[in-house]
């Protein structure tokens, strides 16, 4: 994502435009706490927001991913 700092961002800047990345429930964690954080207009807040939602979404049981499929 935008070549993020992999020290600051540690899960957002493995995010690459041509593969899928996914995390589990713990994983998510780690996104959430890196989502403020994100420089300004690199995401809108509407994504921000459903992000958040997914996220929490995933969190509630451990059969749940949370999936960034990129062409």
């Amino acid at each position: 994502m935008a070549n993020l700092d992999r020290a600051q961002f540690p899960m957002f800047g493995h995010l690459i435009p041509y593969g899928d990345t996914i995390f589990n429930h713990r994983q998510i964690d780690t996104p959430l706490d890196e989502l403020p954080r994100l420089p300004a207009g690199l995401i809108t807040d509407a994504f921000a927001e459903a992000l958040r939602e997914l996220c929490s979404f995933a969190q509630e049981a451990p059969h749940r991913y949370l999936w960034f499929v990129r062409d």
